[in-house]
């Protein structure tokens, strides 16, 4: 399926070519048994109007015109030419090709409604997630900033300091919010990837660093190939990820990433000890704004981050998944190798 959604996105005159084409074969075998005229036109009708909804305007144009040459070619009198002498055939390929022509406009007029309507929606879940994701750690920073205004010559060092982390804290969580928002909308757009060939240890070793945490170990299995990527993006898709990981397993656990390979694709498993995942949301997990956490006070996601993940993996050509596990939870991203080391 997914094989499908490619062709018909990189290649819309190819799958309309092989749209009609099976239409084609499929009207010429029922020809054999005495199918009328109207029901070919009915069948060709069909590959167009799937070739509009599934492609674009000029791809359901291009069905129609050649839907109407085979036709005129394979079906009306005299047969196996391009020369039409009954005028019925003449009147009913006319009213196909009006009716294909329309049906391209038609479906790109949906489309385009269609993409405004998924904009809108799109627009109002992020007011509704930032109205509620800003909130908190905002009045967290504004509260303690505003304590330690106050009170900073009554306060003990301790307390000034742990004032002081807790904003700090805050503000690092706004930020990672603020980005993967950016990062959401930006994927939502159609993100263009300036890929190039690099190892994918260093990037992991910079989400390592920017989590700051000892309770990461890496391991790897042999020689890893390079990837094509861009190292800020992917950085960004395994750091949601593993951070992650870091929040909801215990706080004295180990959270493990391993590198390995197999055939041509790079796995990196980000393994942890944590509560898991149910089975009925190992998908949901990666749906835009979709959140674990129950109720206001609730501290799970904002739903933004492993949509993000997901989305700059697949713009990488890769694939992120939820691995059964009995304890805790294994997520696997893999990229494609390029061969070079």
């Amino acid at each position: 399926m997914k094989n499908i959604y490619s062709l018909i996105s990189k290649a819309p005159f190819v799958f309309a070519l092989l749209i009609v084409c099976t239409a084609a074969i499929f009207s010429f075998a029922l020809d054999a048994w005495f199918l009328p005229t109207q029901g070919t036109l009915l069948i060709l009708q069909l590959a167009v109007v799937i070739t509009a909804l599934s492609g674009n305007k000029q791809s359901a144009i291009f069905a129609g015109v050649l839907s109407g040459l085979i036709f005129n070619y394979f079906f009306t009198t005299p047969r196996y030419s391009l020369h039409m002498s009954d005028i019925d055939d003449i009147v009913n390929l006319s009213i196909f090709l009006i009716v294909a022509v329309m049906t391209g406009y038609l479906a790109a007029f949906y489309k385009a409604k269609q993409e405004a309507l998924e904009k809108a929606e799109l627009r109002a879940s992020i007011l509704m997630s930032v109205s509620h994701d800003l909130r908190t750690p905002l009045s967290t920073i504004i509260g303690s900033l505003g304590t330690l205004q106050e009170y900073q010559d009554k306060l003990p060092e301790q307390e000034r300091e742990e004032l002081l982390q807790g904003a700090l804290e805050e503000s690092h969580r706004l930020h990672r919010y603020i980005e993967n928002l950016l990062q959401a909308t930006k994927l939502h757009q159609g993100i263009k990837l300036n890929g190039v060939s690099q190892p994918l240890l260093p990037i992991v070793n910079n989400v390592i660093k920017r989590l700051d945490s000892d309770r990461i170990r890496v391991s790897r299995e042999g020689k890893i190939p390079n990837v094509t990527a861009s190292g800020y993006l992917l950085e960004q898709a395994i750091y949601n990820v593993v951070d992650n990981a870091l929040r909801y397993s215990p706080g004295e656990r180990q959270v493990i990433l391993r590198i390995a390979v197999e055939g041509n694709l790079v796995h990196l498993y980000v393994i942890d000890d944590g509560p898991g995942i149910a089975r009925a949301q190992k998908e949901a997990v990666f749906d835009l704004f979709f959140s674990t956490r129950t109720g206001d006070a609730g501290y799970g996601g904002s739903g933004i981050g492993l949509a993000v993940s997901r989305g700059i993996i697949e713009a990488h050509h890769g694939h992120i998944a939820i691995l059964p596990r009995d304890k805790g939870c294994t997520v696997r991203i893999s990229l494609p190798s390029n061969g070079s080391e």
